[in-house]
C-alpha cells in the first residue's frame, strides 16, 4: 500500500493527541506530510473542519480515506503495517497494551484538565487535587507493573516501542513540565527512569524544537 499520509496535528507544544500518532510513525520511520493547524487562532474550528468533520485533531489522511482520534490512527498503522510490531508480539503483553492504552485514551480527565501539555515549559508549584493525584498515582503504578512484567527486553513499558509508549508520552511530557516527584507516589525510580527515557527519544527532542519555534 503507498504510504501517502498526511497527518493534520495542533500546535506541538499543546496537542498531546496530536503528538500520540506523530511519534508512532516517525519512531517506525513511516513517511508522511504533515498540516499544523494553530488552535490558538481565531479560526481554528473551520480550519480543523476543512479537514474533519469531526472537528478535531489528529487526523490521518490516507488517499481517500479519512481516519480521525489518536488510537484509531494507531490502530490503522498497525492493520497497514504488520511488518511493524506497534503491538507487542506476545499474546499477554499485547492484551495488557492495549488495556493501558485504552485506559489513557479515556481516562484521568482531573489530570489532563488541571496539568495541560505544554511541552517546552517548566511549570512548578502547581498543586493537583486528589483526583489528580490519584490519577498520578495510578499512572507510576501501571509504568512500573508493565515494566516489571513486560519490559526486560528495553527500555519502553513493554521492552520495545510500542503503541503504548506512543500513547503514554504526553504524561511523561507533563510529569516533565510540572516537575512533579514521581517517589511521592512509592516510585522505586522505574516510572522517573522511563519518564527520562521517553523524553529523551531523538523523535521526542524533534518535537520540542518544533515546539519551541511555535513559542
Amino acid at each position: 500500500m503507498s504510504e501517502n499520509y498526511e497527518l493534520v496535528i495542533g500546535n506541538k507544544n499543546l496537542s498531546s493527541w496530536s503528538l500520540r500518532p506523530w511519534l508512532m510513525l516517525k519512531y517506525f520511520g513511516i513517511p508522511f506530510s504533515e498540516v499544523l493547524i494553530d488552535l490558538r487562532a481565531p479560526d481554528r474550528h473551520l480550519e480543523i473542519l476543512r479537514h474533519s468533520p469531526a472537528g478535531k485533531v489528529p487526523v490521518l489522511k490516507h488517499g481517500d480515506l479519512m481516519v480521525w482520534d489518536s488510537l484509531a490512527i494507531i490502530e490503522y498503522i498497525a492493520d497497514t503495517h504488520s511488518g511493524k510490531a506497534v503491538w507487542p508480539e506476545e499474546t499477554n503483553a499485547r492484551a495488557v497494551a492495549r488495556s493501558v492504552s485504552a485506559e489513557m485514551h479515556s481516562g484521568f480527565a482531573p489530570l489532563r484538565e488541571e496539568f495541560p501539555m505544554y511541552f517546552v515549559n517548566v511549570r512548578e508549584g502547581v498543586t493537583p487535587s486528589e483526583r489528580a493525584r490519584a490519577d498520578m498515582q495510578r499512572i507510576v503504578d501501571l509504568w512500573r507493573d508493565c515494566r516489571t512484567r513486560f519490559g526486560a527486553g528495553g527500555e519502553f513499558l513493554f521492552g520495545a516501542f510500542s503503541a503504548a509508549d506512543a500513547m503514554f508520552a504526553p504524561v511523561a511530557s507533563r510529569f516533565n513540565t510540572y516537575r512533579i516527584d514521581l517517589a511521592q507516589f512509592g516510585d522505586d525510580g522505574t516510572a522517573a527512569r522511563y519518564r527520562d527515557h521517553m523524553m529523551a527519544l531523538p523523535e521526542m527532542q524533534t518535537w520540542a524544537e518544533d515546539a519551541r519555534k511555535e513559542t
